[in-house]
């Protein structure tokens, strides 16, 4: 559709628009001069004819750089040839570099190497480095033996907090083979595994040293793995104290017990007694006894 630019110079409205709705401009200055710069541009473009035009800005210039860039090119003589050489090595010299960037020369791990004389690319470490935070300098802390042999102490104290984080663990790690108060009764070996490992309770266990069940931990013992990947070297001495707890507690005497305390306790009766989802609750009397019992 032709493009309708009406300038009324005696009322001084500028109308601007298409041949079918031109829409009036308001009576401005800055308005009247705009709809006549438009007039003139317009009578100017068709005075010269079709070839000697002001040319157009092409929409990838446009979007790339503007229109007065195109205009001030075209005026002095068009875009140079030097430019267009450089700005094409330009690309050729970018394009390199992000191919080099994206393809290095690297080996790929233990692949075969001419520059090495063992024909490794994978190094071995230097003598004598050590990475950082592994220092062992307290060998019995993560070996569990004096010299040779196993000790037969705890490397830290032991607290309630330390037993109750080594039950914590010894529940996820060590009962599906061992059961959880030691006799080797696990959810493992009762599903037809072999090896049924040996109960904690054994005279030989009993005398065991505690830096036995670390060197087990650590280093595996017959077909069991090694733990020392999972399980910590602080909560692998933590699974020793409450493995010795549990020992104790499965072989206590009557000397072990309090004068205060019955032997044995009464079973505790309950309110409720739960689902797998939620615990049991202690009946109201059971609940005051035990209390009372507490805080003597």
């Amino acid at each position: 559709m032709r493009l309708l630019r009406q300038i009324n110079r005696a009322r001084g409205i500028a109308r601007v628009g298409t041949g079918a709705i031109a829409r009036p401009v308001e009576q401005s200055p800055t308005a009247v001069s705009f709809a006549t710069l438009l007039a003139w541009w317009s009578l100017r473009s068709r005075s010269y004819g079709p070839f000697l035009r002001v040319p157009s800005c092409p929409l990838w210039l446009k979007n790339f750089a503007g229109c007065p860039i195109l205009a001030r090119i075209l005026r002095k003589g068009g875009i140079p040839r030097t430019s267009i050489a450089a700005l094409a090595l330009l690309l050729a010299l970018t394009s390199a570099c992000r191919l080099d960037m994206h393809v290095q020369p690297r080996q790929n791990p233990l692949s075969y190497s001419d520059f090495y004389a063992d024909h490794r690319s994978a190094r071995p470490l230097v003598e004598g480095t050590v990475a950082r935070g592994q220092l062992h300098e307290d060998t019995y802390f993560y070996t569990g033996k004096i010299g040779d042999n196993p000790g037969n102490v705890m490397p830290f104290a032991v607290t309630k907090e330390v037993l109750e984080r080594g039950q914590e663990r010894y529940n996820i790690y060590c009962a599906p083979c061992h059961a959880r108060v030691g006799d080797g009764n696990g959810f493992v070996p009762s599903r037809g595994f072999a090896r049924k490992p040996p109960s904690f309770h054994i005279v030989r266990l009993q005398k065991a040293p505690l830096g036995y069940f670390f060197d087990v931990m650590s280093n595996g013992f017959g077909i069991m793995p090694d733990y020392a990947s999972q399980i910590p070297t602080q909560d692998r001495w933590d699974i020793v104290a409450y493995i010795r707890a549990l020992q104790l507690s499965q072989n206590a005497t009557m000397a072990d017990v309090p004068p205060d305390q019955k032997v044995p306790s009464e079973p505790p009766t309950f309110r409720e007694p739960g689902s797998g989802a939620t615990p049991p609750i202690l009946a109201p009397k059971q609940e005051s006894e035990m209390n009372k019992e507490g805080q003597k």
